[in-house]
């Protein structure tokens, strides 16, 4: 028996190494890695750069503290400043950390400017924002909220992106909205730029802080630096984790001088974020994802996948009922059980990641190529085949 909380679904499949966007298990089989570790590992395996850069930071120093300075800190957070909205960066060691960094920030905001009662955040149904009590609260997912015990409160779930939905639970409490600009875990949905757009003025009207979680949208995910630049706005707090570090634990939250001038010493605090292995990795990541012509790779793999899956699902529209996404954040909403198409593909060497309204995610690598474009859309045609005849495997 596992001495591990039984808290995952495993496959079984374990790896023994990855290099680029495929990963090979201890027998040699090689896999096709679209599930990025979740929206991960953005630079692939074994990235020559990536793994340079945590060497070399390891021969010198693991961890001090924020007791004391950290240059690679400062330098990852000037650097995310300079290419973002951001003014101020806390760097924590995961998304979640990241959100409830965020929601601690508009909750300070306001007391900070005189209205301490100001502290509930509107939320959106089928959202994630993490594992721990305050995101679960936020996500409002009851399959996650099951069993812990009363929500954190707080937060004012509406369903839909509605602007007259959110005018309506408006109250003196209303801190802000906070929301993905794609929903990831929620079936990869996008948030209407024009609903984003109305939603910057309704927050900007009334006093209220725009959050949004970037997670699993940001780091160059959609073909732009955060997804949220396709809409021409700017969140007032921002947070980010996955790809920022390439696979190493990193979280951050971005915000406006305005927000980050209300965290004083005290107001929050991590013992490992913004460690210097962390910090050697994300600085690591942005050389690449910021060198001229990196995101644009990254739109026309993306636009190359989205037309390929465009006519794989009018092939198999038995299977796959529609595409959704953007970039190389992308979606299939199934006919059949989604784990049923995952499990197909894993059987043909390609690995995905389910989502909720029977969704199988598709997150390659930021640097994959055409040719692995293909062959993931020839192994997606190939499992639709073998669904349709009833046979997964």
């Amino acid at each position: 028996m596992s001495a591990l909380l039984p808290t995952y679904a495993r496959s079984g499949l374990t790896f023994a190494r990855g290099e680029g966007a495929f990963l090979f298990d201890e027998t040699g089989a090689r896999y096709l890695d679209f599930s990025s570790g979740i929206a991960v590992t953005a630079l692939g395996h074994a990235h020559p750069h990536l793994v340079a850069a945590l060497n070399e930071q390891a021969q010198k120093v693991w961890h001090v503290s924020n007791l004391y300075g950290i240059p690679d800190q400062e330098r990852l957070g000037q650097r995310l400043c300079d290419a973002t909205f951001a003014d101020r960066v806390f760097f924590a060691n995961s998304g979640a950390e990241a959100v409830e960094a965020s929601i601690k920030c508009a909750r300070r905001y306001h007391f900070a400017n005189g209205a301490p009662e100001r502290f509930r955040l509107i939320t959106f149904e089928g959202a994630f924002h993490g594992r721990t009590l305050a995101t679960i609260a936020a996500g409002g997912q009851a399959k996650h909220l099951e069993g812990f015990g009363p929500p954190v409160g707080g937060f004012d779930q509406v369903a839909g992106f509605d602007i007259d939905a959110i005018e309506e639970v408006i109250s003196d409490e209303t801190a802000g909205v906070l929301l993905e600009p794609i929903m990831g875990e929620g079936g990869m949905r996008e948030v209407p730029y024009r609903f984003l757009q109305d939603l910057r003025a309704l927050c900007d009207e009334k006093g209220l802080l725009l959050i949004l979680d970037e997670v699993q949208s940001g780091v160059g995910r959609t073909g732009r630096f955060y997804a949220h630049e396709w809409a021409e706005i700017t969140p007032d707090i921002m947070a980010s984790a996955k790809g920022l570090g390439g696979g190493f634990p990193v979280g951050a939250c971005l915000t406006t001088e305005a927000v980050g001038q209300a965290m004083v010493p005290g107001t929050h605090g991590s013992t490992f974020g913004g460690n210097p292995l962390a910090m050697a990795v994300g600085n690591a990541v942005l050389d690449v994802v910021l060198e001229p012509g990196f995101l644009e790779h990254v739109a026309q793999m993306g636009l190359r996948l989205k037309q390929q899956l465009a006519g794989i699902a009018d092939e198999h529209s038995e299977i796959i009922a529609e595409v959704r996404g953007q970039g190389l954040m992308m979606g299939l909403q199934c006919k059949p059980e989604n784990t049923k198409l995952v499990a197909a593909l894993r059987e043909r060497g390609m690995l995905t990641v389910p989502a909720g309204d029977n969704v199988v995610r598709l997150l390659p690598p930021l640097i994959v190529d055409e040719e692995e474009i293909d062959l993931a859309s020839r192994t997606i045609d190939a499992a639709c085949i073998a669904l349709k005849a009833g046979d997964a495997g």
